[in-house]
């Protein structure tokens, strides 16, 4: 019994000992997170009082739309250049880095730019031909001959002529987006939604280039650039229009491997599937941090628009010329609005409001297809017995460019220019509806620098953004998910059951 006691006590006089240093680790990590949250304060207010640190560009609110409208679209001085107003993008639309870019250089950049986009789309095009041509079977013997008894067979030899080529691009092509962006953020666009559109068209027209083009055009890396240096302009139609019906089995496992691979990988979500488990596993400490891993992030605006519109655009050219690779393209089309429907609508988050900002780029690159399968035809046309037809065609792109020019006259103003009646007239009716309305309180902190925002400000946005969901009509399944009333145990793998809920609830 003695030995017992003395055990007893020795056992808990450890355990004391064991509850004193962690409380005195706690207390020191305590205060080395109080000391740097006071540093990162300091430096805060630092910087903020700085005169250095002012940029020469602001965000102005005000009062009533017709001002807003008003004082964006005029000229605010006698010269031009010292004052500059346009509208500005949402607050989640910002991208703060290129607000400090000086006016004067944003013409030098964009012009860098143009030659360096230049340079890169006809320069890329050498690596693709060169090693979609070792991609087929004669190349892959002439560079590696003792595999031709492997590459006779039957399945392999017609693997690699279905499926090797357009995998071989689809490779090519992974990385280009990210340069794309890349180049966009160097030009010095002010929002996201700017970016996303100068990407897009870029990576539309270099599709055009090297993935439709540059596909057509049979050959070396070599031949391909002196056939379009080496002909007249005039003569540029009829050699792609003959070359277009060969390539259509190109086209189709390049739409199955790129589309239809595509859709599946987009509906699967295996990559954002990996980097959740690894950020749960390695970064995940709290219910926050979990609800961060799990963010599926937005649509990518950038490389999913150009893509479609390269699939409308052969859908167009071989409508006429190949009718069979239209299956597969009508099948692309239903795949991908099933499955972007459900992961707009239940899956992504929206990452800005540009104001339906992306339609006047597509539009003009559906005029701009029309117009290319057109003169496709007429040079394709002009090489048969039909050559003598041939003119009667030119009716066509007249007709398309005459309906292009009355669009966006008629409607390309209301993109870009707000009506003064339009801003009148709202803000008479809000006046009158809401005659106790006041944003200032949200304009204050809406337009600052997501460094310098307050933790205060960070309640108010979390505040906002659930008075934003709470208000929507049709609330969706993830937003349903994040709004649940249940505890969630971050700590275990499944949620709690419902006799665990109960039992939660039923305690005092």
């Amino acid at each position: 019994m003695l030995w017992n006691r003395r055990m007893s006590l020795k056992l808990m006089l450890v355990k004391h000992e064991d509850a004193l240093l962690g409380m005195q680790l706690n207390f020191g990590i305590g205060c080395v997170a109080v000391n740097s949250y006071m540093k990162i304060s300091v430096e805060r207010e630092r910087v903020a009082n700085d005169p250095k640190s002012i940029m020469p560009a602001a965000f102005v609110s005000f009062k009533t739309r017709w001002g807003a409208a008003v004082c964006a679209q005029t000229q605010q001085s006698r010269n031009p250049t010292l004052w500059l107003t346009e509208w500005a993008p949402e607050p989640r639309d910002v991208y703060w880095h290129n607000l400090a870019i000086p006016f004067v250089s944003l013409t030098v950049r964009r012009l860098i730019i143009a030659v360096a986009f230049f340079f890169l789309t006809f320069f890329y095009m050498i690596p693709i031909a060169f090693v979609q041509s070792l991609a087929s079977i004669e190349g892959i013997e002439k560079a590696v001959p003792f595999l031709r008894p492997i590459i006779e067979k039957k399945f392999i030899k017609s693997l690699i002529q279905g499926f090797l080529p357009g995998i071989v691009l689809k490779i090519f092509l992974i990385v280009l987006p990210t340069i794309l962006m890349l180049m966009s953020k160097f030009e010095g666009f002010i929002s996201i939604s700017s970016l996303e559109r100068r990407s897009a068209s870029r990576y539309y027209l270099f599709n055009f280039v090297n993935v439709f083009l540059g596909s057509i055009i049979t050959g070396s890396a070599l031949e391909q650039l002196n056939t379009f240096m080496k002909q007249s302009p005039n003569q540029i139609p009829r050699t792609i229009g003959v070359a277009i019906p060969m390539k259509a089995t190109f086209f189709i496992s390049y739409i199955m491997v790129d589309g239809w691979a595509g859709i599946a990988a987009e509906i699967l979500m295996l990559k954002p599937l990996i980097i959740f488990h690894l950020k749960n596993f390695f970064l995940v400490k709290t219910e926050k941090d979990r609800e961060e891993a799990m963010d599926p992030g937005s649509i990518g605006f950038n490389t999913g628009e150009p893509r479609i519109q390269l699939y409308f655009l052969l859908g167009l050219v071989y409508a006429v010329v190949t009718p069979v690779l239209l299956p597969f393209i009508i099948v692309f089309f239903c795949l991908a609005y099933v499955v972007f429907r459900h992961q707009i609508i239940n899956v992504y988050n929206q990452e800005y409001e540009s104001g339906a900002a992306f339609w006047p780029d597509v539009h003009g690159r559906i005029i701009g297809a029309l117009i290319i399968s057109q003169l496709l035809l007429m040079g394709l046309l002009s090489t048969k017995q039909a050559a003598q037809s041939t003119p009667f065609l030119i009716a066509l792109p007249i007709l398309t460019i005459s309906f292009h020019y009355y669009c966006k006259g008629r409607f390309e103003p209301a993109f870009i220019r707000y009506p003064l009646q339009e801003a009148k007239m709202k803000d008479t009716l809000e006046r009158a509806r809401e005659p106790h309305l006041n944003l200032k309180g949200y304009l204050q902190t809406a337009y600052i620098h997501p460094v310098f925002k307050s933790a205060e400000d960070d309640e108010e946005e979390e505040i906002h953004g659930k008075w934003e969901h709470d208000a929507e009509l049709v609330p969706t399944k993830r937003q349903s998910r994040r709004n649940t009333p249940l505890p969630s145990k971050f700590s275990g793998s499944s949620s709690p059951s419902l006799p665990e809920v109960v039992e939660e609830r039923g305690q005092p």
